[in-house]
Formats: C-alpha cells, sequence, structure tokens
C-alpha cells in the first residue's frame, strides 16, 4: 500500500498569516510615510508637543495665523535667541539674531522623531538626546547624523510665510 505524502498544513496557515502581516505592516509604514499634507483640521500631527523655552502657545496652522495659506505666524511669535516649532508643518523657525529669520525641518535626522523643545541656543529632540543650533540646524550633540534641513521662508512685512 502507498502512502500519499501528507502537506503540513500549519505551514501553510503560517504563510498566509505571515503575508497578510506584513501587507498590513507595509500599508502602515507607507501611511506613516507619506509626503502629502500633513496638516488636518483639528489635529497636531505626529503628536509632538510644540513648547519652546519662552513658553509660547501651541504650534501654529496657518489658518490659526490668519495671514494666509502659508503664512506660519507673526515674527512676534518668534522669540529672540529662540524659535517656534510648527508641528502640523514639521517646520522649525528660530530668531538667533534679532529680525534675522531661519527655518528648518522639525524633523530628527537620528530616527525621523519631531523634535519638541527649543532651550539655550538648541532644538532638541525627545527621543535620543539629539540637539542642533538655531543658527544653522548643524548637529550640537547627540547620535543625530546629520543637520536639519534648511526650510525657504520669508518675513513679509511682520508675517512668516513658509515657500
Amino acid at each position: 500500500m502507498t502512502q500519499e505524502p501528507q502537506r503540513d498544513t500549519r505551514a501553510t496557515r503560517r504563510g498566509v498569516l505571515a503575508g497578510v502581516g506584513l501587507v498590513g505592516l507595509a500599508g502602515a509604514i507607507s501611511a506613516c510615510t507619506s509626503s502629502g499634507s500633513s496638516s488636518s483640521p483639528g489635529g497636531t500631527g505626529g503628536g509632538a508637543s510644540a513648547a519652546t523655552s519662552a513658553g509660547a502657545p501651541g504650534a501654529s496652522t496657518p489658518a490659526a495665523a490668519g495671514n494666509g495659506a502659508n503664512a506660519l505666524a507673526p515674527t512676534s511669535e518668534i522669540p529672540l535667541g529662540s524659535g517656534k516649532i510648527f508641528t502640523p508643518e514639521k517646520v522649525v523657525v528660530t530668531q538667533p539674531v534679532s529680525g534675522d529669520f531661519k527655518a528648518f525641518s522639525a524633523v530628527c535626522t537620528h530616527m525621523g522623531c519631531l523634535v519638541n523643545q527649543i532651550s539655550d541656543g538648541t532644538i532638541d529632540c525627545p527621543c535620543h538626546g539629539s540637539q542642533f543650533s538655531i543658527k544653522d540646524g548643524s548637529v550640537v550633540g547627540g547620535p543625530a547624523p546629520s543637520p536639519l534641513a534648511a526650510q525657504a521662508i520669508k518675513v513679509s512685512g511682520e508675517r512668516i510665510i513658509l515657500g
């Protein structure tokens, strides 16, 4: 009598479940890393706080600034020697010297966390302690491998405009 080889159905089920899990994981990762607009009404984007050393109010959105589609904030909201984090836009605006405004990505170059505070002349990441200069975004301390990317802004009157 010959016996038919039996198939191990557990391995097949495992394979199917692993495949389904990987598809779900890929979808979650692509949703987290999409490069589209991250602004949403009433949302804060990545959940990071918009605290600054000067105790400025939470992140402003272009609508909250009331100055047009790409306006971030009035210049008066950016403290001298410090700055402000705009979480939904993932941008940090600093004023290292009176009247000189700089903008950088708010995404840490180490692991992609959003920076959460500006203190003592540095932009600080809460995840692993990376610190960046408010003057040029260069790495001051921590594991970050490269500076924060500069972002284009312009000052029009008393408004800071992204782009």
